[in-house]
């Protein structure tokens, strides 16, 4: 039997990357996905890739409205939602003394409070419906510690893993697990944005940082979306019932905790 069988999912900023990795394997394990992503075309190119099962809806985390328009959506599409996984996400870098009020503010709306406000709407219909749930927040290795040049990234991803927690503790009497996942580096086209703040600030040549972070991963390479779904699934699925308020390094030796 499929380890999600029947199961209804939404994921957030699932148009690529990660979140439409997530989709996939999650359809493959019998779930049911709602692809949510501000970019509501691409959502559903990647819904239509996906085929029978996918559905696609648009939202934008920091509007308040689009949340509840989503999560609205989706449980009268699925009658329901078991999984969230709060994967939307933004990055930025820069030295503390260059650090703009409006980047730091742009960054904490999708990062963390896009993350709080959807597990609060999805925990409200989970919580109606007495059949709990599973959240699955995305945190990062940048969450455990701080990075010269990333401070507000680093800053948000220690919230999610503290949010994680509290709401861990506050959900579980309802039957909902909330957990996270906190990858190290992966590989994908975030990384030109990435690797192009490097390259102003450490005078780095193109592609020199991708490559110094991904020999540095004790594995050997960096990480790919792909190598995440395990987790995401085992943290969705009846394995992780006694689970409660941790964050999973899957990171290829990055961090130990």
């Amino acid at each position: 039997m499929k380890r999600l069988e029947g199961k209804r999912a939404l994921i957030t900023g699932a148009a690529r990357g990660i979140g439409l990795e997530f989709a996939r394997a999650y359809l493959a394990e019998g779930a049911q996905v709602a692809i949510c992503d501000i970019n509501l075309e691409a959502a559903q190119a990647a819904a239509g890739g996906l085929g029978k099962g996918a559905v696609a809806v648009r939202l934008d985390v920091t509007d308040q409205s689009s949340i509840d328009r989503c999560v609205a959506e989706v449980e009268a599409g699925f009658g329901g939602i078991d999984i969230l996984i709060n994967n939307a996400a933004l990055f930025t870098a820069a030295p503390i003394a260059e650090i703009t009020r409006a980047d730091y503010e742009r960054i904490f709306a999708v990062n963390v409070s896009g993350a709080l406000f959807m597990m609060q709407a999805v925990a409200r219909g989970m919580i109606a419906r007495g059949s709990g749930g599973r959240i699955i927040n995305m945190a990062s290795q940048a969450g455990r510690r701080g990075e010269p040049l990333v401070a507000v990234y680093c800053a948000s991803k220690a919230a999610v893993i503290s949010l994680t927690q509290s709401a861990g503790l506050n959900l579980i009497g309802h039957g909902i697990n909330v957990n996270a996942i906190a990858p190290g580096v992966v590989d994908g086209e975030h990384w030109d944005g990435v690797d192009a703040f490097f390259a102003k600030y450490e005078g780095k040549a193109p592609g020199q940082k991708k490559r110094e972070v991904g020999a540095a991963v004790p594995y050997g390479r960096m990480g790919t979306a792909a190598d995440l779904t395990g987790m995401a699934i085992f943290l969705a699925s009846d394995e992780a019932d006694y689970i409660v308020a941790q964050t999973y390094n899957v990171d290829g030796g990055q961090w130990m905790s």
